[in-house]
């Protein structure tokens, strides 16, 4: 049976880069059926994303892509993954007292539009442990007390590991996550902010557009930095909105464009469409 693979590099801009992945895919019984890049004239950074099926006459499986690929990401100082697509990427979601973007989750997990494993649900509230066992998935209650936020992310450090998780969803976890963690995950962990970056930042961001008058709101996924609400942007989303509506309102609008855009972000990143450019992100879409 044919093997599908996807395969995402960066490396500094020079010629020869896609001659030689390509060449390189070709000799090891690989068909490329789509390929995507970019490169950065301002960083001098190129960005490449390729989808492969290798015959299985010819399939010398993932080690001998893998090694047939380093030579190549030795020559042209690649930063490079090769992700089996018969592997369903493992994901942990967190979430706080708005259920909204983790029902969404769910749900698209269910009817198969969300391809990936959830083997647990966070929450450091117990408002939605029926919705999660309604889903068939575990639920874990883990608090935040008092002087107690460094025992309860250990607690979420240890199911990441117990769990092989490959991405966190913080689908509206009203916790700000601290640097160790942050970095423990860098590159693992999706946010959803309730406003369209960079513009309000923080808590009550609706609140702040009622002030403002906006007449656009909108949703920011980004993956999450030590740095709040600063972390490079995966997908946003807007709304137009009126005088009229209230701050109450508004957050009603906004939680309709929080699902859209998190569902987005967190498919791209399973799909290894996401690739990190600095404090910015190539989104191959």
């Amino acid at each position: 049976m044919p093997a599908e693979y996807v395969l995402t590099l960066s490396c500094p801009d020079r010629r020869g880069i896609v001659a030689a992945v390509a060449g390189c895919l070709a000799e090891q019984g690989g068909n490329i059926v789509e390929s995507q890049q970019f490169g950065d004239e301002s960083t001098g950074l190129f960005f490449m994303r390729v989808h492969v099926v290798v015959d299985g006459a010819s399939q010398p499986g993932a080690p001998g892509l893998h090694e047939a690929l380093t030579a190549v990401g030795q020559r042209f100082e690649m930063d490079w993954a090769l992700h089996d697509l018969a592997v369903r990427p493992r994901v942990l979601i967190m979430v706080s007292r708005f259920g909204h973007c983790l029902n969404d989750l769910l749900f698209r997990h269910r009817t198969g539009a969300l391809v990936a494993q959830i083997p647990a649900v966070v929450s450091n509230h117990e408002d939605f442990a029926e919705l999660v066992a309604g889903y068939g998935i575990p639920f874990h209650y883990l608090p935040v007390r008092e002087a107690g936020k460094a025992e309860q992310e250990r607690a979420v450090l240890d199911l990441v590991d117990r769990n092989a998780i490959d991405l966190v969803v913080l689908a509206r976890y009203m916790q700000v996550l601290s640097p160790h963690m942050c970095q423990k995950l860098a590159g693992r962990v999706i946010n959803i902010h309730h406003s369209f970056l960079p513009s309000f930042r923080g808590a009550a961001p609706y609140q702040q557009a009622f002030v403002r008058g906006v007449k656009l709101i909108g949703a920011t996924a980004h993956y999450v930095t030590a740095s709040l609400d600063e972390g490079p942007i995966i997908e946003q989303e807007v709304a137009r909105v009126h005088h009229g509506m209230g701050p109450r309102q508004l957050a009603a609008v906004g939680r309709d464009v929080e699902c859209v855009a998190l569902a987005r972000a967190v498919q791209w990143h399973l799909q290894h469409r996401v690739l990190i450019n600095g404090g910015k992100t190539v989104v191959f879409r």
